[in-house]
């Protein structure tokens, strides 16, 4: 079993999200609509164990430890975006099949319970979010009750469309619900947050012949499906495993993060124009980027390139720097290294930066191929660093500096247009002015 783990940056600013959500406290509307959502999940759930007085006798002893396997296999969780996955299936098909099918949305319920009280224990979990538990049963009531419906409660080969359908409705239940209190307590769109579920589902469906075998296998000695017992532990063991290394990449993530800002307070520090144009190129290159709509790793580049496209000139003379008039040849050569410099600086950084290293070397090539310092042009730059070096020029012609004063917008705007498609890429050029306009 690999011992990395590769987070891309999308996943990974969904997983700190989740991770951030689990570990506040619930929000007043977000109590409010976990409080009715609760309510309505055990008003239902009371009212349907009530057909199982008429059902096969529950005994005890096997609810009790089918309850416990399933309250540990809700400890292995799987982070996936924002939400989670856990092997429960391997369980919760043959407690449907063994148990009385009507009692098993509140035995679901009494599990999630033991999980959460246990993991707000340890500090996983805010204590506030142990009622969110109880509503997220509520996908349990939807297969239970296609089982009485169609009287397919106990493990026999004839009802496999049954089962088929019960596993139709657990997985649509659980997406509306989801959806539900999604937007009732975060004002959360439907769409976005089952596209949370997906992983989960896939596990649901993955793990469903496994649970169904072992009912199978239980049918004429029920305690015989403890024999999953030994899975629920290797999952709890991998799910641990792969949690742990995803907290390191988180850290390591922030690690980077931290480090960015800290050259970016050096940057300011040496030089107080470069460190403001800095901030205010690293603000136009993220609505940049996300009007482009770029993927996450080459928002994150961008982002990271503006923040350090000029941590280079900390090795350029300050008198270069702060020159008040126009540069001379020599003074020019020498300024020209910076991108250089800034690249082998994010390089002895090693991992991210170093890929955002690229990022900054080429933050003043042109898309004309007649840029520095590789001569690079089109989509030969790296398209964070097209979007950097157009926010850059922008910013500084609409900024007051020692030789002049600064340009108007529309100024600005007609320079970029004029230089669309020779110092920079048109669809950026297209975007940023967008994105300028808006702002104004």
């Amino acid at each position: 079993m690999s011992t990395h783990t590769e987070i891309s940056l999308g996943a990974e600013r969904l997983l700190q999200v989740a991770r951030d959500r689990r570990r506040a406290g619930l929000l007043a509307r977000e109590q409010l609509g976990e409080t009715v959502f609760a309510a309505g999940f055990l008003t239902a759930a009371v009212l349907f164990s009530q057909l199982a007085l008429a059902e096969r006798h529950l005994s005890p002893l096997l609810a009790i430890a089918l309850v416990a396997a399933y309250a540990v296999l809700a400890r292995a969780e799987f982070p996936s975006g924002a939400g989670l996955s856990v092997p429960t299936q391997i369980v919760f098909v043959p407690m449907l099949l063994l148990l009385p099918t009507p009692t098993v949305p509140l035995l679901v319920a009494l599990a999630l319970l033991l999980t959460s009280s246990y993991q707000a224990s340890r500090g996983e979990l805010v204590r506030e979010r142990i009622l969110l538990s109880v509503s997220d049963a509520w996908y349990a009531l939807a297969p239970a009750a296609v089982l009485v419906l169609f009287d397919a409660q106990t493990p026999d080969w004839s009802h496999w469309p049954v089962y088929v359908l019960a596993l139709g409705a657990q997985v649509a239940m659980d997406s509306g619900i989801y959806a539900a209190r999604a937007w009732f307590c975060l004002g959360v769109s439907g769409r976005e947050s089952v596209a949370e579920l997906r992983m989960s589902h896939r596990a649901d469906l993955l793990l469903s012949p496994v649970g169904l075998l072992a009912a199978f296998a239980a049918a004429d000695q029920p305690y015989a499906v403890l024999l999953v017992l030994p899975l629920a532990r290797m999952f709890t063991i991998f799910a641990g495993e792969r949690a742990a290394r995803v907290e390191q990449t988180l850290e390591l993530s922030g690690a980077y993060r931290g480090t960015a800002l800290l050259l970016g307070d050096v940057i300011e520090a040496d030089d107080e124009y470069t460190g403001q144009h800095t901030q205010d190129v690293v603000e136009l290159t993220v609505a940049v980027a996300d009007t482009l709509g770029v993927d996450e790793e080459t928002r994150r580049h961008a982002e990271f390139g503006a923040l350090l496209h000029d941590v280079g000139k900390v090795a350029i003379p300050n008198e270069i720097i702060n020159k008040p008039g126009p540069l001379d040849d020599e003074e020019w050569a020498i300024m020209k290294t910076h991108t250089v410099e800034g690249q082998r600086m994010l390089e002895r950084v090693g991992g991210l930066l170093a890929r955002v290293g690229v990022v900054v070397r080429a933050s003043h090539e042109r898309y004309d191929g007649g840029g520095y310092p590789d001569g690079l042009a089109g989509e030969d730059i790296p398209l964070a660093a097209r979007i950097v070096s157009a926010c850059d020029a922008f910013n500084a012609m609409t900024t007051d500096r020692s030789y002049r004063k600064a340009l108007s917008l529309e100024v600005a705007v007609a320079e970029l247009r004029n230089n669309a498609g020779t110092q920079f890429d048109p669809d950026v050029v297209d975007a940023l002015v967008e994105v300028a306009s808006a702002g104004n």
